[in-house]
Order: structure tokens, then sequence, then C-alpha cells
């Protein structure tokens, strides 16, 4: 079977700013990002042949990737535009490395962002969160996301015995990590008891539980691992890529506490040829913060119901076993919705490159970032490297 291992590397990484950003649309924040990344690889965008963009919410474009390319002024043999929620970026990735490797083109640019804080109004957005269930069998029903992900949440704790102190400890853990990133939305340092204490979303889920709205965007350049060298910073290669896809509608799961990233991961890994003790830190979606402990063991790294116990001693902590979300992750650096996950993506590429300062994991080689879309419906996993080998 023809793999992508070591045959790609990311060569260019950047955010726009994020957070509250009335001052730029979901356009502008798109091209802002796709600027910067161009800068960051040291090239014009003129050596760009393939393009990824992902529509935005709050500015849906038609044709989306196309207009990003005419905005740009520049002419792709490769362009399209994907979107399958928190999964986007990491898909885009996966489309990526497979145009490069089969000779579709050589420098893509994958750019993305949207304004879910300044672009929607409040109605707008209620109407967002209330339209993703299954038309006839949960949206008459009026549950929105939080609601769905309430749900997996309690059915963890109920057969697992997960606490809502476990839970926060994953809100805790996040604030930590982003106190230390001054791009970051939030960071002011919270408590197991301010999560606790912050006004109830959806039974068990609290404010502080849930992910923030943002505003922001971000892009990457990926080229060949032979082309990588030619690039101002140190490469940072793809060694293995998996996708899952266990259903769409959470009424038509077949198990509530468990997820497709088994199968994200597991491909992942069978193709970097590593496993779990080998991936020095972790960017793992955080929508909410019960999806942490499930994907945590969903992913190998604590076996299946420890993962509140796992977060709880500080694992996910910097420090700790497993640094996870460095950044901040959504829950506190910023969450502007399809784009959300490529944040953790551009962290990755800083934590790589040994350029994350105050946050940067000692001698980090090999990283893990895991997305996941729609309600735990679509699951993509990368595994990234310093190094080729």
């Amino acid at each position: 079977m023809e793999t992508l291992r070591g045959k790609v590397a990311i060569v260019g990484a950047a955010d726009s700013e994020v957070g509250v950003v009335p001052q730029k649309g979901a356009t502008q924040l798109c091209i802002d990002a796709a600027l910067r990344a161009l800068k960051d690889a040291g090239i014009s965008k003129d050596q760009i042949d393939g393009l990824i963009t992902c529509n935005s919410f709050s500015e849906p474009i038609l044709y989306h990737a196309e207009t990003i390319a005419e905005y740009l002024q520049i002419f792709p043999k490769y362009c399209v535009s994907v979107a399958n929620g928190g999964a986007t970026t990491f898909t885009m990735l996966h489309h990526a490395a497979s145009a490069i490797v089969t000779g579709m083109c050589d420098t893509v640019l994958i750019t993305m962002a949207d304004s879910l804080r300044s672009g929607l109004t409040r109605d707008q957005a209620m109407t967002l969160q209330a339209s993703t269930g299954h038309p006839e069998f949960e949206i008459p029903f009026g549950p929105t996301v939080p609601a769905y992900y309430a749900l997996l949440a309690r059915a963890h704790m109920e057969k697992y015995g997960t606490t809502t102190e476990q839970l926060a400890a994953v809100a805790v853990s996040a604030r930590k990590h982003a106190s230390l990133n001054p791009a970051a939305q939030m960071r002011e340092i919270i408590t197991i008891e301010d999560v606790l204490h912050s006004r109830m979303v959806a039974d068990p889920l609290h404010l502080l539980d849930c992910s923030l709205v943002s505003d922001g965007g971000a892009a990457v350049i990926l080229t060949s691992a032979e082309r990588a060298k030619e690039f101002p910073h140190h490469p940072v290669y793809l060694l293995g890529v998996g996708e899952g896809h266990h259903q769409e509608h959470i009424t038509q799961s077949h198990n509530l506490t468990a997820s497709a990233a088994v199968d994200s991961g597991r491909r992942a890994y069978e193709m970097a040829g590593l496993s779990p003790k080998d991936i020095d830190f972790a960017q793992i979606y955080d929508a909410f913060t019960s999806m942490v402990i499930l994907q945590l063991e969903d992913l190998g790294f604590c076996e299946k119901g420890e993962g509140g116990a796992f977060v709880e001693s500080g694992a996910i902590d910097l420090g700790g076993k497993m640094p996870v979300n460095t950044h901040g992750g959504l829950l506190s650096h910023c969450h502007s919705g399809h784009p959300g996950s490529i944040f953790a993506l551009t962290e990755t590429v800083n934590q790589l490159r040994h350029q994350a300062g105050q946050r940067q994991v000692p001698n980090a080689e090999v990283a893990l970032v895991h997305g996941q879309g729609g309600i735990a419906s679509s699951h993509a996993t990368l595994i990234l490297g310093r190094d080729r080998a």
C-alpha cells in the first residue's frame, strides 16, 4: 500500500489575530492568514500551485476556494474546498499530501477562517447550534450542539464513573497553557471550582466545559520532503494520517462511549510505524471537556474508562506524561468553527520547530494532532515529526 510517511512537510504556518476581531470579516481573515503563512515560508504567492480552503458560516461563498484564489490572484492547478467540522484541517492535510505525492501539484496552501463571534447575530448563532441534528429524529426535539455532547458526557460518566471534577480538570489545564500564550483569547487562570460554579449549559456541561466562540483564521503551506529543505524554517514532516467515520447523527451511533478516533488513530499509527508511547505531546479536539477524556482513551494514551483519572492526575499539563493542547485549545485559545483545529496544527508546527516559548515541550520530536467534526462524527488524526525517519 502506498504510504505518505515522510514524503511531505509543512514549511509555512501562521495565525491571524484571534478572539474578537470585528474589523475583519471571515474572508479578510482567510486572506490575512494566507499572506502571513507565505511570509513565514519565505515564498511568493506565485509559487503556490495548490489551494485548499473551507467555507465560512458568517460569509459563505458558493465557490470558496476559487474565490480565495481570485482574491490572492493565484492560478492553482489544484483548487478545492473541504468541510467536515473539526476534522476539516486534518482531512485537508490528507488531501494536500496526497496531491503532492501523486504529482497533482508541488506546493499547497491551506487557509481557513471564520468570524463566529463578530460575524453572526445571536439569533443566527443559535439557529446554527440547533440545526445540526437529523431533520426527522433529532431537530424536532430541540437539542443544540452542547446537548448532544452532554449526552456523550453523561454516558461516559454512567459507564465509567467519570466525574464533573475530572471534566473540569481538562478546562483548568487548557487555561494554564493559554496563560502562557500571548495570542490566546482567554488567559486568566481558573480552578476546578470556577468550572463547577459556572452556569450550566447542558447537564453535566458547565459554561467553562464548553469551547469559546471566536473570530480567527490560520494557514499552512506544504511541499515535498525533498523541496522542504529549501525553506527557511525546520520542516515538520507528516509521518502518519488516518480518518475514521462511524456515523453522522448521534442517534445512529452504535456506541456513545467510544468514537471513530479508534480507527483514525490506528491508521495514523500504522502509517507512522509508531505507537502512543512514542508521542511527546498531543493536540486533541476539545470543543467540550468530556471529549478530551474520551479521545485520550480512544487514541491509546490510557485504557478505556481511565481518561478521567488520567487528566485528574495532571498528565495532560505541560511537564506531565502527555501534554495536551499546549496553546490553550478550543477551550481557551479560540474556536472559530471549522477552522478551530488549524490552530492546533500551527501550534504543533511551532512546538516541533522548538519555537513555542514559555509553553515549549522540552525536546519535542513527535506529536499527535486529532480533530473531530459534527457530533463526534468525522475523525482525523495526524502524526507529525521533527525528523523524516
